[in-house]
């Protein structure tokens, strides 16, 4: 990847966005930028955490996985945050499986680079903190809204979520993907998307989802969209 490229990432990624110029420069130096595409698997649930992700657009999500093959999302991550924030809370393992849901690109650095920086700048150290604290905001919240709020304000939220993460209005993303991830059924997700298509918030077609008014999705969601976004602000 060329240097201005990268640079671009770098500002992309709100964390690599607000560290002080050296430290960018330094993660400039060793990270190396790869695409995200859908369904890659960037850490399995337990498995040792090799480099810290920084995405610059698109959705990753940590999934819990059960017996019997079911499974629902525990938290995503986007170009706010980063993966393998276990490295900087005394552990090393993944705290579940991570899917790219949402296809982008992310720069990564490995742990011993990452460990230099964090011995080498005091900003990095925390911001990383303040969004490990955002993240547990999130997962918290999700837990809550799981419980208490219908299907499509779920959605809703989930679909405001990926729209924040990615450039411009439309991503890919199946109604498969979404029924999983909320551990809904196809047949209610078709539905909702259908009633949101028919009130203007979104269209789609094979997997192509363009958000045509933000307005009337955010109105379809629950509060807990707007809890998340401020703290992971």
């Amino acid at each position: 990847m060329k240097e201005s490229d990268n640079s671009i990432g770098l500002l992309r990624n709100r964390i690599l966005a607000s560290i002080r110029p050296a430290a960018q420069d330094f993660f400039r130096k060793h990270a190396e930028a790869r695409p995200l595409n859908t369904g890659d698997v960037i850490f399995e649930d337990g498995a040792p955490v090799t480099h810290a992700v920084f995405p610059h657009e698109g959705v990753v999500s940590i999934i819990a996985e059960m017996n019997g093959g079911r499974s629902v999302e525990k938290s995503s991550i986007g170009p706010e945050g980063f993966l393998g924030f276990s490295l900087i809370m005394g552990g090393g393992t993944s705290f579940g499986r991570s899917v790219v849901q949402v296809p982008g690109l992310a720069s990564w650095v490995a742990i011993a680079d990452l460990d230099i920086a964090l011995d080498e700048f005091q900003c990095v150290r925390e911001i990383m903190l303040r969004y490990a604290k955002s993240h547990t905001v999130q997962l918290m919240e999700s837990v809550a809204c799981n419980s208490l709020h219908t299907a499509e304000q779920r959605v809703a939220r989930w679909l405001l979520h990926a729209h924040d993460r990615v450039e411009g209005d439309t991503y890919y993303l199946t109604q498969e993907a979404i029924a999983k991830l909320l551990a809904l059924r196809r047949a209610t997700v078709n539905a909702i998307c259908t009633d949101l298509m028919n009130a203007g918030a979104i269209s789609y077609h094979r997997g192509s989802l363009r958000v045509t008014s933000r307005k009337v999705l955010h109105a379809r969601a629950c509060e807990c969209y707007e809890r998340i976004r401020r703290a992971s602000l």
